[in-house]
């Protein structure tokens, strides 16, 4: 069960734009302490941005600390690395050694995460990685949430929890900082929110199970963006439910091809969902990395976690579930425009003058992303 926390304020804040400016402000107000989680950390100019404002903070005392995924980062310049702890940044890599000789699960349990906390006073959750826009393309459609309040101290405790055991397990002592106790953080708002997680043992369902559990509640709407729109037969289910009691579900998917395994099996799921009255929009100006969802104008997420496999059984994952309706009207009123604007709207009569080599792909990618699931001891929830 969803433990909602009263008195926070959640801003909405669409793709880097919006984000790196409030995420770079924040840790240079720091005072104390600085966590940050992203599954992806360049070293471009979004990057060395972020990079900077935590050296900046550290040398004047700040205690920061950062995690990067060792699969998702694994670009990011080992020299870069060590500048930022040489500067007094505690850098951490979660999984650093990807081992060939290790069972295919292990390779796929990831820190996906994109989380930021400053001073018990901000917290930063949502899907945008570190990482800055192709100049050639427009922005990655994404969001995060700035959260205000006591939910705040939530998100902090398992960051430092993520932190600690890898510090132990790496032998990397973060560098001792005096600094003043701080106070919990006070009422900032009146918004109702969760912080829940997806992790290997006490929170292996938890963001499938609050999703569920939402739209079987559901009355009127459903609106869901996910870029990796791979649902187990639980999750279709529901979807489907929904539909036939009169909800209107609407889906936001990936139009422009990103990784092609992952979109054709998508795409494969389409006939059974416009058969059951879904709406499926794709996407097109650039690369939809959304993952957020809308229901009955009132219950809101936004997050890391993607509708697939990987996501819901096995990466690290983290969503802001809020129960306020001024949130959900501003995440509703943006997904609608997208919508409106910039996707293409999928008919039963787009798929059957589809090329025929098309949906054999689709098929063949589809069962081939079963096979992989099964591989990793999930096949069963693709059923």
């Amino acid at each position: 069960m969803i433990k909602y926390l009263g008195g926070n304020q959640l801003t909405l804040l669409q793709s880097g734009a919006e984000y790196f400016p409030a995420l770079e402000a924040a840790i240079d107000q720091a005072q104390h302490h600085v966590y940050l989680e992203s599954y992806i950390f360049a070293h471009d100019a979004a990057g060395q941005r972020i990079g900077a404002a935590l050296v900046r903070a550290a040398q004047r005392g700040v205690a920061c600390h950062l995690v990067i995924d060792g699969y998702g980062a694994q670009d990011y310049p080992a020299i870069a690395l060590e500048a930022l702890r040489k500067a007094g940044v505690s850098a951490l890599v979660y999984r650093p050694h990807i081992s060939p000789w290790r069972f295919p699960r292990q390779h796929l349990r990831r820190m996906h995460r994109k989380l930021a906390v400053i001073d018990h006073l901000n917290a930063f959750v949502g899907g945008i990685n570190i990482i800055a826009d192709h100049p050639d393309i427009p922005p990655q459609f994404d969001y995060a949430v700035r959260v205000e309040g006591p939910l705040v101290r939530i998100i902090l405790h398992e960051m430092q929890n993520l932190h600690a055991r890898l510090s132990w397990a790496q032998l990397r002592r973060p560098r001792e900082i005096k600094t003043k106790p701080i106070p919990d953080p006070t009422q900032a708002g009146t918004m109702r929110a969760a912080f829940v997680l997806r992790s290997s043992l006490r929170h292996r369902r938890d963001i499938e199970r609050a999703y569920l559990r939402a739209i079987g509640k559901a009355r009127k709407e459903i609106i869901l963006a996910n870029p990796y729109f791979l649902p187990g037969r639980r999750f279709r289910k529901a979807l489907l439910h929904a539909a036939s009691r009169g909800v209107t579900v609407k889906l936001l998917l990936q139009g422009r091809v990103e990784f092609r395994l992952v979109q054709y099996a998508s795409r494969a799921l389409y006939k059974q969902l416009l058969s059951a009255g879904i709406e499926i929009y794709e996407y097109q100006p650039s690369i939809l990395h959304a993952k957020v969802a809308v229901i009955d104008g009132c219950w809101a997420t936004v997050g890391s976690s993607n509708i697939d496999p990987t996501s819901l059984f096995l990466s690290r994952e983290g969503n802001i579930v809020a129960f306020d309706q001024r949130f959900a009207t501003a995440l509703h009123a943006s997904l609608n425009t997208a919508i409106s604007n910039d996707a293409r709207q999928i008919t039963s009569d787009y798929l059957h003058n589809d090329l025929w080599l098309n949906r054999l792909l689709q098929w063949l990618s589809y069962s081939g992303v079963r096979r992989l699931a099964g591989w990793v001891g999930y096949g069963r929830e693709m059923e």
